[in-house]
């Protein structure tokens, strides 16, 4: 458990975190505001992501995501839903561009499985793969 620094792009100190902490796997939970964010929605068609910037102060209402390896070092995946002032609600990919105001995040690490990303051809996207 732990917070994160105001001012920190979300993504990158969560990925910092599960670095430090030599993470391979696991699960996160955060909770918090942003003073901006940028959020992705994948394009199923087209395979490729396209990117919400939203330029305004946001609560964290919910972060939730998984931890494993790609390439050998630890990728966060995670998923974000973002409320304005008026409780409209935003939602999607956790990508970098968002940025922190105050984060307090809750980081499980297991042991196993031990998960690793490639490529799937299926999707287009970094999925699991069982590591040996």
């Amino acid at each position: 458990m732990g917070k994160l620094g105001k001012g920190v792009d979300l993504l990158d100190a969560l990925t910092a975190v599960c670095s430090r902490e030599q993470v391979r796997c696991g699960k996160i939970e955060a909770v918090g505001a942003v003073q901006k964010a940028r959020i992705g929605f994948y394009d199923q068609q087209r395979r490729e992501y396209g990117f919400l910037v939203l330029e305004e102060p946001l609560e964290i209402t919910v972060l939730v995501g998984n931890i494993s390896l790609k390439d050998g070092t630890p990728m966060v995946h995670a998923h974000v839903t973002l409320a304005d002032e008026t409780g409209k609600a935003y939602g999607g990919h956790l990508v970098q561009g968002t940025i922190v105001f105050a984060c307090e995040f809750i980081l499980q690490a297991f042991d196993e499985p031990l998960l690793d990303r490639g490529f799937d051809e299926a999707t287009g996207l970094p999925l699991w793969t069982m590591a040996d």
